[in-house]
């Protein structure tokens, strides 16, 4: 065990994200276990985009089971290879495709979340845009040419694009308040870049543009921003989408396979070669993807691209390379070393102030075995809260000694952390409801 020290920040931010059931965003790196295989494809993805090339992946596991922590070592790892990532979660007010503006929600919200190496908390566009000026501003000098010649000659790549043109006016429209020292331009290009006008007569007097970025344009407008990330010096673009399974609750069939079109779109460029410096990562549930009534299987175009490797089956492995990528469970010996972690994290990285024995691993574990049964490493997220409840106690009454609360630790199986509900229409015009 490495004896570095863990920030109080960091520490407490771990421990109160798991608690309450969500991934933290700092730390990962102190809890990472397991799924090797997984991560070693993902890796080659990130790789193949810094080349200029695409990766569409949908990472499919059971409520609890950690998707959503696997999709940010994902995103870490990114940002280390200096790509620029956005992310996330699809809601009913987002989604990828729509008339009533939930796509530029969905959009927006990618934006607000963008971040970079240096800046990996989010809201790294205006960064971003400044690092494209000054690469500009450095080739101009290293050429001997005008700034506003390299600007133009940098954009001209985007303006061939469907939108392309008006994305480049704004990109001049802030390297131009950036040079009056015009803050109300500069603001006004970093609101149309994050989808935030709601009409084209704002843009076109703020700007003097004739479009924005709307519910038609959101998957153009990643396209476009994959390659301006490129003019700014980063390796390429990962589109971190998770709750795929607002998708497949959706009542509407048209809505749903207008969706599911977006998606085919998505999956053909990438695996065309299409898109360029571009990834898009898609965490969804299995009956999400499976379903042949409601998830991707309803749709045939995408169930003949995402069925199954027979082969691999017949085998009994896992083919890494399949755009469906069915997260392996834990392991218990995975998860003991989790707990280990855990335990670790909690003592602040010193293993002198550790309040549970190795002992007092193993006998939670059984425990958890014997009441839940196998579900306790195939969705740990509940065992991984009961065993922090457990520190917990431990630390805040040092008279009770552990042995004594395991028996007591009550862990459910995980179970879908919201209730669909489904509308029947019915002869009176009337609607039933079913829970």
């Amino acid at each position: 065990m490495i004896a570095k020290k863990i920030r109080s920040k960091e520490r407490d931010a771990i421990i109160q994200s798991l608690k309450s059931g969500v991934t933290p965003k700092v730390g990962i790196q102190h809890i990472q276990v397991g799924r090797v295989k997984e991560l070693k494809a993902l890796i080659q993805d990130i790789e193949r985009i810094s080349d200029g090339g695409s990766a569409f992946r949908l990472i499919i596991g059971e409520y609890g089971s950690g998707k959503t922590f696997f999709l940010s070592v994902i995103r870490s790892i990114a940002l280390e290879k200096k790509l620029v990532t956005v992310n996330a979660d699809l809601s009913p007010d987002r989604r990828i495709h729509a008339s009533s503006g939930q796509a530029r929600n969905l959009y927006s919200e990618l934006m607000r979340n963008m971040s970079t190496r240096n800046k990996s908390d989010g809201n790294a566009l205006t960064s971003v845009v400044e690092k494209f000026i000054t690469e500009a501003r450095k080739e101009a000098e290293a050429s001997n040419k005008e700034i506003t010649v390299v600007i133009h000659e940098r954009l001209s790549s985007l303006s061939e694009l469907v939108g392309g043109y008006d994305f480049a006016k704004v990109i001049e429209a802030y390297w131009l308040g950036h040079e009056q020292d015009n803050d109300d331009l500069k603001s006004h290009a970093i609101k149309w870049l994050r989808a935030e006008y709601s009409t084209k007569t704002d843009a076109r007097k703020d700007l003097g543009v004739r479009s924005i970025i709307t519910d038609a344009s959101f998957y153009d407008s990643l396209k476009l921003l994959s390659l301006f990330v490129r003019q700014a010096g980063y390796q390429g673009l990962i589109v971190n989408l998770d709750e795929l399974v607002n998708l497949y609750k959706l009542n509407s069939t048209q809505a749903r396979t207008s969706n599911y079109e977006q998606i085919l779109r998505m999956l053909n460029d990438c695996l065309q070669g299409s898109a360029e410096h571009l990834g898009f990562l898609l965490g969804g549930t299995p009956e999400f993807l499976l379903d042949p009534r409601k998830g991707l299987y309803s749709y045939e175009a995408l169930q003949s691209r995402l069925a199954g490797n027979t082969f691999a089956k017949q085998a009994g492995v896992i083919d890494y390379s399949s755009p469906a990528l069915h997260l392996a469970c834990l392991t218990p010996e995975e998860l003991y070393i989790l707990l280990k972690n855990l335990r670790h994290v909690y003592a602040s990285g010193d293993q002198s102030q550790y309040l549970v024995p190795d002992e007092a691993l193993k006998s939670f574990l059984h425990h958890c075995s014997q009441t839940v049964g196998d579900a306790y490493f195939r969705t740990p997220r509940n065992t991984i809260k009961a065993f922090l409840d457990m520190l917990a106690v431990v630390d805040q009454n040092p008279s009770i000694v552990w042995d004594s609360l395991i028996s007591s630790v009550s862990i459910e199986e995980e179970k879908p952390s919201d209730v669909e509900l489904e509308v029947e229409e019915i002869e009176d015009g009337l609607a039933d409801f079913k829970l």
